[in-house]
């Protein structure tokens, strides 16, 4: 297991900067995600870090040892692709083995490697089929054995679950987390899936325009995004414009059209003044409906469309001409009144403070 480090990546494709100064660390150890719209730069960066790309400026650390210029095989990373990369016309146990013969491992030590990587994603009854015999999940598991097989300093995973049905998907994902924890892997994770990232991974990168937008925690990502980009892109909320009122640390409060709220600054690298415009964002499921409105953080209205999914109900909220998404948790039988007043109330920790 060994930290990455990236100290000032640059790489321009003609005129397009693809990455803009980077500089960040992951830990040994740690499942590492990178997310973000397409065209942003993660795949880029990810190809860098493997060695398929080099950049035109900074560097790339695999521990204490710079890796920046060295070509893919004297990396000994682990590769999984989006399109699995397997040859139909081999087996499974060779298409495991197919790096440790290119290592010129010794057939006794490679078989036994083979058999044990097999073993680790629960293919071993399957070595002697044919990939056309597999299933999707099954090649997938074998893609992640082939990865490993080799014994990784690092496992580089590239949107490996996108061709995947949602149950699938699902098994995966937590099947690559305990594969990575189980053999103490340091591993990078490129996806388009927000839920896919906010449940397994240690942190994420949130990567725009070529820079890094955040870096952080599933939960501190989620409930405190620096950004209107993140905040946007990661779950659902309502964005509110607003005017600073007052400061106290990090403790804000705005006016808005619906009234005062108070609420916390996320973005350690804001220092606002009274009177500034700013962006009030509030995640749908923060808010909760009630017949009485408070002080602060309460907005009247009506509930209009409503759509029921079972463990929860979305709900568009009328205010006067505006609309708010409200999703309400394990919701109960009866369905909400449409005919009279509600109020809208939210807790000050769920109200985020963001630039205008």
């Amino acid at each position: 297991m060994i930290a990455i480090r990236i100290e000032n990546l640059v790489k321009n494709f003609g005129k397009t900067t693809a990455l803009d100064r980077l500089t960040f660390r992951i830990e040994a150890g740690e499942l590492f995600f990178l997310l973000g719209p397409s065209g942003c730069g993660k795949t880029t960066l990810l190809r860098n870090i493997a060695g398929f790309i080099i950049p035109d400026e900074g560097k790339i650390f695999f521990g204490d040892d710079d890796v920046t210029r060295l070509p893919p095989h004297k990396r000994n990373t682990g590769m999984m692709f989006q399109s699995y990369a397997l040859w139909p016309h081999l087996t499974v146990a060779k298409n495991v083995s197919f790096g440790l013969e290119e290592r010129r491992v010794p057939s006794p030590e490679l078989k036994k490697r083979v058999e044990a990587a097999l073993e680790s994603v629960q293919m071993g009854a399957y070595a002697e089929r044919k990939i056309a015999q597999l299933s999707g999940g099954q090649q997938q598991r074998v893609a992640l054995a082939r990865a490993l097989v080799i014994r990784p300093k690092c496992l580089l995973l590239d949107e490996p679950l996108s061709n995947l049905d949602a149950r699938l998907r699902l098994e995966m994902r937590t099947e690559i987390r305990r594969v990575c924890k189980e053999f103490g892997l340091t591993a990078i994770y490129v996806t388009h899936d927000q839920k896919e990232a906010l449940s397994i991974s240690d942190r994420m990168a949130i990567l725009e325009g070529g820079r890094i937008a955040q870096i952080g925690t599933p939960e501190e990502v989620y409930r405190r995004p620096h950004t209107r980009i993140v905040a946007d892109f990661i779950g659902e909320t309502n964005f509110i414009p607003s005017k600073i009122v007052s400061l106290e640390g990090s403790r804000v409060r705005v006016s808005t059209d619906f009234g005062d709220f108070e609420g916390n600054l996320s973005d350690p690298d804001w220092k606002p003044n009274v009177a500034d415009e700013a962006t009030v964002s509030i995640r749908p499921e923060a808010w909760k409906l009630t017949g009485e409105g408070a002080a602060t953080n309460s907005i009247r209205g009506r509930i209009g469309e409503s759509v029921y999914l079972g463990e929860v109900a979305q709900y568009r909220f009328t205010a006067g001409s505006q609309l708010l998404k409200i999703f309400e948790l394990n919701p109960r039988p009866s369905a909400r009144a449409t005919d009279r007043d509600l109020y809208a109330n939210v807790h000050s920790d769920d109200v985020v403070i963001l630039r205008r």
